[in-house]
């Protein structure tokens, strides 16, 4: 809105090579906003602060824009905006709500997700997914075209004895079933056979022989295997409102027949050398505790590919075959040296030029109460999809206590929208770098910056609107007119909170943009939560359905574009909007 107006100026007043410096834009008791750029600059361009303020004055254009522009302080700027140029945006805005704003479109491959075949997704799962599928759809909102890429664990020596059993118990057997039902009985029940009986064990070493023979019998059972946990998988992103389907499925299997050729050009390239027996790159910049380079495993002293290998191969494939112009990897922070070691491994070897930007989008950890890793009683991952049914249950009983009106299927529909929506924002509402504690109770609280708090904002507004549809009807009604649709209202902006909850609704783009290009879905939410508490203010202070019959119909529509933007906002998150709460 102004951020581009205020760079312009800095760089006519102090030079090109200032123009990307922050305006620092914050609130301002004394005007619309305050722009805090000359302080930092003041050092840089060995000038008093309020000098640097008024050079920056000098070179705003400003013209339509604000009534007002004074330096405060030590080299504050205080803008005040122009009334009709904040009601002709936001008007400008409630006649065109769809759609994101305009960007520089990319070609973006979003890694995330990442599950284990036959295994049981855990909370470790859940931000990973959920933070993932978030950015996907802000950056499809900004324009870009988005390829998401499920890098799912489908391949390697556990096959060899998940394969066995398998074939022990029968496709039919109730134990078969337990791949979609409960992954982890079924790896386990394999595992226990795998540790206790060494023919078995024998067997299964042979099967990954077979496996990486592609034996035709092996291939058809190891497919099974992937076909029914993708059964599994669904559900979960079903639960979630996730956006994964199986055509973004990309396993570790896909990968596996350009590994020989992959390690052998990094030799012949002179990147990679035996190492202890295993052939290693040595990437620059990376050193271990003793100082020495620190080496990354690209074929193990045994022949076999590691996680390294299949890295390598995914960036090589998505910057030559998917044309990637920026590639993201959602995955757990203590990946971190790992990624930037098969980053630094790709770019050495040319297989990701200097324009493809590739960024590990880090990701903390949930915690419990104690402020360890979440785990359950018995000190093992907590399973997701319990998880989700928890907080559904636990939203289910406030539920049914605030609004018994509702019918069992909208209790049963709202309860759902809360209790995945709660767990999925508190998710989102932090850095996704940094950890959180699991709290249910401070999820689901109706207070501070909760999805259950944006979601009743929306809820409410959308009560006030039924109410005066419902009002228009009787009215027209008692007239004898049909109720044919009026033209669409006019926003004015007249009231105090009417202008603060106006100026927030046209920060809507900005923050997307910052969303997109910082990678930080928790803006949004602070986003959402702020206009949430602007609303409540307005509604307080500002009468909507009792006004007269010109600011109602202001206000009304005012309502309607708060509602929108809190519906597409909460959608970008992957947050549904109930219609009661």
């Amino acid at each position: 809105m102004v951020v581009p107006r205020v760079q312009a100026a800095i760089a006519h007043a102090f030079g090109e090579e200032f123009r990307d410096t922050d305006p620092v834009v914050r609130p301002s008791q004394f005007a619309d906003i305050q722009i805090n750029a000359a302080m930092a600059l003041a050092k840089k361009v060995g000038l008093p602060p309020r000098d640097a303020a008024a050079r920056i004055v000098e070179a705003l254009e400003l013209d339509g824009l604000c009534t007002g522009v004074e330096i405060s302080g030590p080299g504050f700027i205080n803008l005040t905006f122009d009334g009709t140029w904040i009601e002709e945006l936001l008007n400008a805005q409630a006649s065109r709500p769809q759609g994101g704003p305009e960007t520089q479109a990319q070609r973006v491959v979003v890694d995330y997700s990442s599950p284990n075949v036959a295994k049981e997704m855990h909370v470790g799962h859940l931000r990973t997914t959920v933070v993932g599928d978030s950015l996907v759809r802000v950056l499809e909102a900004l324009g870009h075209t988005v390829i998401r890429q499920n890098h799912i664990g489908d391949w390697g020596t556990p096959f060899g004895m998940l394969i066995e059993h398998w074939l022990e118990i029968g496709e039919d057997s109730p134990e078969a079933a337990l791949l979609v039902e409960d992954p982890s009985a079924f790896y386990q029940a394999a595992r226990a056979k795998f540790d206790g009986d060494p023919d078995f064990a024998t067997r299964a070493r042979l099967r990954v022989v077979s496996l990486q023979s592609a034996h035709e019998e092996t291939l058809e059972v190891w497919q099974r295997l992937v076909d029914h946990s993708k059964l599994y998988f669904n559900a979960i992103y079903a639960t979630l409102g996730v956006s994964l389907e199986d055509d973004h499925i990309a396993g570790e299997s896909s990968y596996d027949p350009h590994l020989a050729q992959l390690c052998q050009e990094l030799e012949e390239r002179g990147l990679a050398r035996i190492s202890e027996g295993a052939l290693c790159t040595f990437p620059a910049g990376f050193k271990g505790r003793d100082g020495e380079p620190l080496p990354l495993i690209i074929r193990k002293s045994d022949g076999g590919y590691g996680y390294a290998t299949t890295d390598l191969a995914t960036i090589r494939y998505r910057v030559h075959e998917l044309h990637a112009d920026r590639i993201l990897y959602v995955v757990g922070a203590p990946q971190n040296v790992h990624l930037r070691m098969v980053i630094e491994t790709a770019r050495e070897a040319g297989w990701l030029p200097d324009t493809v930007e590739a960024t590990h989008v880090q990701i903390g950890n949930v915690l419990g109460e104690d402020g360890k890793i979440l785990k359950s009683r018995s000190g093992t991952p907590v399973k997701l999809m319990a998880l989700l049914d928890e907080a559904v249950d636990r939203a289910r009983a406030v539920v049914e206590s605030s609004r018994p009106d509702l019918s069992q299927e909208e209790r049963a529909v709202t309860a759902r929208q809360v209790g995945i929506g709660a767990v999925k924002y508190a998710d989102l509402a932090v850095g996704h770098d940094t950890e959180y504690v699991f709290d249910f109770d401070r999820m689901l609280a109706l207070s501070g910056n909760t999805g259950p708090y944006v979601q009743y904002a929306a809820a409410r507004i959308r009560s006030i609107l039924r109410k005066a549809e419902e009002a228009a009807a009787a009215s027209a009604e008692l007239r004898g007119v049909a109720g044919e649709p009026t033209a669409e209202a006019r926003i004015a902006v007249v009231e105090p909170a009417e202008r603060a909850l106006a100026l927030h609704l046209l920060e809507y783009g900005a923050t997307l943009r910052r969303v997109g290009d910082l990678l930080e879905p928790h803006r949004l939410c602070s986003y959402l939560f702020e206009l949430s508490q602007l609303f409540t203010s307005f509604y307080d202070q500002c009468p909507v359905l009792k006004a007269d019959e010109s600011v109602r119909q202001s206000r009304l529509a005012l309502c309607g574009l708060v509602l929108h933007r809190l519906s597409e906002g909460l959608d970008l998150l992957g947050i549904e909007t109930p219609e009661n709460m």
